[in-house]
């Protein structure tokens, strides 16, 4: 009987397979997401440190020399270039908080509301809101460079993060950092990475790296089906690949885009080199983890 089954189950439609491979993937990035919420939950405050540490060298008229800060924001700006934006889709403990979060709101709105689509900020708000990383980067490179930052002790909500993943609550004084780390918090229940999108200074860095060519992923849009938008649908940061696009820096290699596609079109020379979809991000988590280990990220070692 069990064989009769097995013989008389239907083979999978595309669209079937997709979701599949949809949802193999999905699991995959949260696990690894979640591996490095755990040890390394500091790299994004470490990299931002080393920007920080630069900029109020240059302002105070000191020799720029490489500390460890310095050299957290070396690496990580050296594995993107090689890699993509590999860090914000799968390692940053912020990235990761904010996937958390948005998923949880999901399953709230879906059970608890019954809504039957979650409630996202519209797209012509979206595309503007994303420049607003690019000022906050601007105005706290400037504050460093004339000294002023130290005047602002207690505003940083990624400060405050920080103390949070160390098991620590917030010093007094930090009255300010915990409200926006609050409304950060709330604006991820309704709009995917929200604060990678709108508000990161390092994801404003990041997507100004030249990445290697083979590194960046492709659309074949001569391929495409006329008047489709499936990959810009599911893009957590609504972007649809283009060829020489300056909206491509705000790709944060998560890759959801590569099983949505109903032609395959989207694809990267690591990916298409091997049929198992999780080798590629294991590679890469398991270098950026050797990495982390070296430059000091992880809590355990």
């Amino acid at each position: 009987m069990a064989e009769n089954k097995k013989e008389q189950k239907k083979p999978l439609t595309a669209a079937e397979k997709r979701r599949k491979a949809q949802k193999q993937k999905t699991w995959l990035r949260a696990g690894i997401q979640f591996i490095f919420f755990l040890s390394m939950p500091g790299a994004f405050v470490a990299g931002f440190s080393g920007i920080k540490h630069l900029f109020q060298w240059i302002g105070a008229g000191e020799p720029l020399h490489v500390d460890s800060f310095v050299l957290a924001l070396i690496g990580l700006c050296a594995f993107t270039i090689l890699f993509g934006r590999f860090f914000c889709g799968y390692v940053c403990a912020f990235g990761g908080l904010g996937d958390g979060v948005f998923w949880l709101s999901g399953v709230v709105q879906k059970k608890l509301l019954h809504r039957k689509k979650q409630y996202q900020l519209p797209e012509k708000l979206v595309r503007p809101c994303q420049m607003i990383k690019y000022v906050i980067l601007f105005a706290i490179v400037l504050l460093c460079t004339l000294g002023l930052y130290g005047n602002l002790s207690g505003t940083s909500p990624w400060d405050v993060f920080s103390r949070l993943t160390a098991l620590k609550l917030p010093a007094a004084g930090y009255g300010i950092g915990i409200v926006l780390m609050i409304l950060i918090v709330a604006g991820m229940a309704i709009q995917p990475r929200f604060f990678c999108q709108f508000l990161c200074p390092m994801g404003a860095v990041f997507s100004l790296l030249p990445i290697l060519p083979f590194a960046q992923l492709k659309r074949n849009s001569e391929q495409c089906i006329s008047g489709c938008s499936a990959c810009e649908k599911r893009c957590p940061v609504n972007l649809k690949l283009e060829e020489a696009s300056l909206r491509n820096g705000e790709c944060i290699a998560c890759e959801v885009c590569t099983d949505t596609c109903p032609r395959s079109n989207i694809s990267r020379w690591d990916l298409a080199l091997t049929k198992n979809f999780w080798l590629a991000a294991l590679v890469k988590a398991i270098l950026f983890f050797m990495m982390g280990i070296c430059l000091g990220f992880c809590r355990f070692l």
